[in-house]
């Protein structure tokens, strides 16, 4: 039996507004404040009383209603500065969060805002939307503050709407020989089969998409995310970017106001982005003046770069450490001992049976890593990327990396066309790395390829590497996915994990969102 905490009537009705349940040990805050949530746990962590009570000894005003449910934010915001400020508790920044969207941003922008490990990302899709139809008087895509007030606008604006009417001409065209194609069956209703058609032909033509396309973004995040993400975003060369720093603050700053205090603070976030600053103004110059501009060696596309040739025993040993009374010194000399068999039973034994992919192994499997080294077309990047427990540094894009050419684009007559369309796509990069070094990407399409590492532990390699070469993936990221699970199997010679890996999906399929969206299709039937 659990302590019943004794509230009189009048305390009650004040804790069922701001409480899911005034009579068990595990409720939900309602109705509340982020800085009043944030305070309260702050203190919380500092007294001897339960969280209901510390509310109405600390929080409510006695001359308050239950009919206005009027809060002291005041109090809760005084309490928030002396803890989080005045002793630097970074701890409680943790505690406040907020949904914000940052709509209209370009790609490039998006890669900014999902840099952040601690914070929860929702990007439009490419492949459920087409990009023909027109945002007001242009085509979705954003035209940088600084090329709008130059001698570049009018062919910059030329450029892209060449690239956005070649796109619609050849989303269209694909739809219509898909279809004829791929006649709809019996038994497939014309929403799951029409949606199909459309994920197909948009999975080809996004390729000639620009970097500069406008998508929309929703964040969830603590307040110490959004500082980090925004004293970061704030010294990005591009001013889209400064922009949108700017007018995220203003509107976060209306939700968790005490949360984003230090961001404008001289010596605190200013100082802090002064430094990030500095660090990448240095090691710029270094390579700049060292590497030269040579792209390098672009004959792989994925590269298994470090790994522990050990892995497997290493996890053996971690799988039993948190059941038994051993070091991990003493467990790492018994792995050692055993056979190759012994050491497979230890990790099947830990798997268990796995009956789909979010059937994960445990944390043991966190005790290693790879990294990889991989060059792909922009757009599968920009869904990798989105992987927030990794490390993923990428490179700047460039035309001499080279262009992922669909082979679909010769179905519908169109490559010639394509091919001219990259080849401009490419001059107005030569002309911005002339005269704006720094936006020279905003010029170049999703096709185009970028160089990036990944660096992840095992337990997330079987995440990633499941998720993307499910069935109704992309066939670009399927294809790096599947490269990594072989060079598991192959280069690193972890042949158990590998074959842990048991929902690693190597088939390719002609109809891969078919089954998706006749599953979508049988959840709307039911509602």
């Amino acid at each position: 039996m659990y302590y019943q905490e004794e509230f009189n009537a009048e305390e009650k009705k004040i804790l069922l507004n701001h409480f899911t349940n005034i009579d068990k040990p595990v409720f939900c805050l309602i109705n509340l404040p982020e800085v009043v949530k944030g305070a309260l746990f702050a203190r919380y962590s500092r007294s001897p009383k339960s969280l209901r009570r510390l509310f109405l000894d600390e929080f409510w005003n006695d001359g308050d209603t239950v009919d206005s449910y009027k809060m002291d934010s005041s109090k809760a915001e005084d309490l928030y500065d002396r803890v989080f400020n005045q002793y630097g508790d970074d701890s409680v920044a943790q505690l406040g969060a907020a949904h914000i969207a940052c709509e209209q941003s370009s790609n490039i922008l998006t890669k900014v805002l999902e840099w952040g490990r601690m914070a929860s990302y929702l990007e439009q899709s490419t492949r459920y939307i087409y990009y023909d139809r027109k945002l007001g008087d242009n085509y979705r895509y954003v035209i940088p503050p600084e090329i709008g007030n130059s001698h570049l606008k009018e062919k910059y604006v030329e450029v892209m709407n060449e690239i956005f009417l070649l796109y619609s001409e050849l989303v269209r065209s694909l739809v219509a020989v898909y279809r004829e194609k791929f006649p709809k069956e019996e038994g497939v209703s014309t929403m799951a089969y029409n949606g199909t058609m459309r994920a197909k032909a948009c999975d080809v033509a996004r390729y000639f998409l620009p970097t500069s396309t406008m998508s929309n973004v929703g964040i969830f995040a603590s307040g110490q995310s959004y500082e980090q993400m925004i004293m970061k975003m704030r010294i990005h060369h591009s001013k889209e970017v400064r922009q949108y720093a700017d007018m995220m603050l203003i509107e976060l700053r209306k939700v968790i106001p005490s949360f984003l205090k230090r961001v404008d603070v001289e010596n605190r976030g200013i100082e802090w982005s002064n430094y990030m600053r500095s660090n990448l103004e240095n090691i710029e110059n270094y390579a700049n003046n060292t590497l030269g501009t040579d792209v390098g060696d672009t004959s792989q596309d994925v590269v298994l770069v470090d790994w522990e040739r050990n892995a497997e025993r290493k996890i053996a040993a971690s799988c039993l450490y948190s059941v038994s009374s051993k070091s991990v010194q003493d467990l790492n000399r018994y792995v050692d001992k055993l056979t190759d068999e012994e050491v497979r039973k230890i990790l099947l034994e830990y798997s268990g049976k796995r009956n789909n992919r979010r059937h994960k192994p445990g944390r043991a499997f966190e005790s290693s890593y790879y990294t990889f080294d991989i060059l792909s077309d922009y757009g599968a990047f920009r869904d990798l990327q989105r992987h927030r427990l990794m490390t993923i540094e990428w490179q700047k894009m460039s035309p001499g990396l080279g262009f992922d050419m669909p082979e679909e684009v010769s179905e519908v007559g169109m490559k010639e066309d394509c091919e001219k369309l990259v080849a401009t796509s490419e001059d107005l990069h030569d002309l911005l790395s002339r005269d704006m070094p720094d936006l020279r990407e905003y010029a170049l399409l999703l096709g185009h390829k970028v160089r990036y590492s990944i660096t992840m532990n095992v337990r997330q390699a079987f995440h990633l590497i499941e998720l993307r070469t499910s069935k109704q993936g992309h066939v670009s990221y399927r294809n790096i996915c599947r490269k990594m699970h072989e060079l598991i199997s192959e280069e690193a010679d972890h042949k158990v994990i590998s074959e842990l890996m048991s929902f690693v999906d190597h088939d390719d399929y002609e109809l891969q969102r078919l089954e998706a969206e006749k599953k979508q299709d049988k959840k709307r039937i039911k509602k």
